[in-house]
């Protein structure tokens, strides 16, 4: 098992980043949140779980050791793998997935592309007891434990965030136009834009439209 990846950032996509690890690019596939925190040139430790198919081995990255275990314990339910996994992640940080487990919350599950009503029921069941329960409360949207500070193209790392999760360019454009009000208050505040509060306004907004 590849624990963990450290090293200078070589490159950044939408879903990936690479890392340079003795001479050699390593491609990890992360979170958009993940991918706000890192910067090409710097360096970076990511951690890591690697998914091992017959035709691929593909390494995902965390931002740290807890993000890693619960998308390996999300696995764990029927239905689930690597890619919900990371989506559920992309929209919920760990403690925010305890909670909602805890609370049986099926509408911070449903806000998650890709798991319906009855899905989300049985996640709340067979989670309730593989998660944990939550350290705290989740931070509140735009505080400094929630924000990830990015520079002014948040508009492009938003757009690309919900085209990795699987929503169509035109999608992505109509939320991204739907969120900028919120983005706006925030520079306005001297604020920089947070994209995971942000990325969970947008999911929202396609929610309600589809």
């Amino acid at each position: 098992m590849i624990a963990f990846v450290s090293g200078p950032v070589a490159a950044l996509a939408p879903d990936t980043a690479v890392i340079e690890v003795g001479g050699v690019g390593m491609a990890v596939q992360c979170t958009p949140g993940t991918l706000a925190r890192l910067r090409v040139g710097e360096r970076a430790r990511l951690a890591t779980s690697l998914v091992v198919r017959e035709d691929s081995l593909t390494l995902y990255g965390f931002g740290d050791d807890d993000e890693r275990q619960v998308f390996e314990l999300l696995q764990t339910a029927s239905g689930v793998g690597p890619r919900l996994a990371q989506a559920m992640l992309a929209v919920h940080s760990p403690d925010a997935l305890r909670l909602a487990v805890a609370r049986d919350d099926e509408k911070a599950l449903t806000a998650v592309p890709g798991i319906g009503k009855k899905g989300a029921q049985r996640l709340l069941l067979e989670l309730k007891d593989r998660l944990g329960a939550p350290a705290g409360a989740p931070a509140p949207v735009g505080s400094p434990a929630a924000a990830v500070t990015v520079p002014a193209q948040w508009s492009d790392q938003l757009h690309s965030a919900l085209v990795g999760l699987g929503y169509a360019p035109r999608e992505a454009e109509e939320a991204v136009a739907a969120v900028t009000p919120e983005a706006d208050a925030s520079a306005a505040d001297g604020a920089s834009p947070n994209v995971s509060a942000l990325l969970r306004s947008a999911l929202r907004t396609l929610n309600r439209t589809r």
